[in-house]
């Protein structure tokens, strides 16, 4: 007779296994998350660098268009009231407009002002010819016309073309309360046009001449004389605008890091406190020559 075998009973896992797979499963885990925690940390460091630059690139911009028409006259073609064919007809620079009404008025002298976190820009406003298209497809045969339409604008978009001002005017200031760079002019209440910004300097490029010959020193704001009209500010070649932009994302950064501020001084960042602590501060700074200006 053949004898019966027993079935072989099942066997789960032992606690000791399972505490191994729950070891390696969190240790998996925590490795992930470690990995994904750099991940976003670069991540979030490289985009607010990015927005630095933007921003950065964006003000530069927006202060370079208005400096470099610092001082622009309007060019009157036609002066003595020629012929406009005749292109030897004389022509002349219109260093004055006296105001329109209520609108404020231009002065050669007084395009440029400002301090050693402001600066105040002006020139010439006047209307441009443009073409305006009175045909249409039906009828390509209709010529074009001529209007007139004022297309300068100062930092913030003013005045608006019914407007009587003779002088386009951009005051740029900077507000430490709120790290803010702020613009305004032409009647228009001021506006943040950046943010986050730790340090706004100007520095003006001044024309003198001595024994030695003619030749263009650096000058602060602070130095500068407070009214427009002084002599000093009809000399100035330049303006080196520099300011100095921190993120929005606290960085984990060893102790002693730093930047170099607008003065050339070094900053201790991780000693920083409020809202610039641990954060990245980048600097950017850009000179303009200006347009109209020289040695009167």
């Amino acid at each position: 007779m053949k004898t019966l075998q027993t079935p072989h009973r099942q066997h789960g896992v032992t606690l000791i296994e399972l505490m191994v797979g729950l070891s390696i499963g969190l240790l998996v885990v925590a490795v992930a998350m470690g990995a994904l925690m750099v991940s976003r940390g670069i991540s979030g460091s490289v985009s607010d660098a990015s927005g630095i630059q933007q921003q950065g690139a964006y003000i530069l911009r927006v202060i370079g268009q208005q400096l470099r028409q610092t001082g622009s006259l309007y060019l009157n073609p036609d002066p003595a009231g020629g012929t406009s064919t005749d292109v030897l007809s004389p022509v002349a620079f219109e260093i004055k407009a006296n105001a329109v009404g209520s609108g404020n008025s231009f002065e050669q002298e007084n395009t440029l002002a400002g301090a050693s976190d402001t600066v105040t820009t002006g020139f010439r406003r006047y209307a441009d010819n443009v073409f305006m298209v009175a045909g249409t497809e039906a009828a390509a045969s209709t010529p074009a016309t001529f209007g007139t339409d004022y297309l300068a604008r100062n930092c913030i978009g003013a005045p608006g073309n019914s407007s009587t001002d003779q002088r386009v005017e951009s005051n740029f200031a900077f507000d430490s309360a709120k790290n803010e760079l702020r613009c305004g002019g032409n009647g228009a209440a001021a506006q943040a046009i950046a943010q986050n910004v730790a340090q706004f300097q100007v520095i003006y490029m001044v024309q003198t001449t001595d024994a030695a010959g003619t030749k263009v020193q650096y000058t602060k704001g602070s130095d500068m004389p407070s009214a427009a009209t002084d002599p000093k500010w009809r000399r100035v070649q330049g303006v080196q605008v520099c300011l100095v932009l921190y993120g929005s994302e606290p960085i984990d950064m060893p102790a002693g890091s730093s930047y170099t501020d607008c003065d050339g001084n070094s900053v201790n960042m991780t000693t920083l406190t409020g809202g610039r602590k641990n954060r990245m501060h980048l600097l950017f700074r850009n000179t303009f020559q200006l347009r109209s200006q020289g040695l009167i």
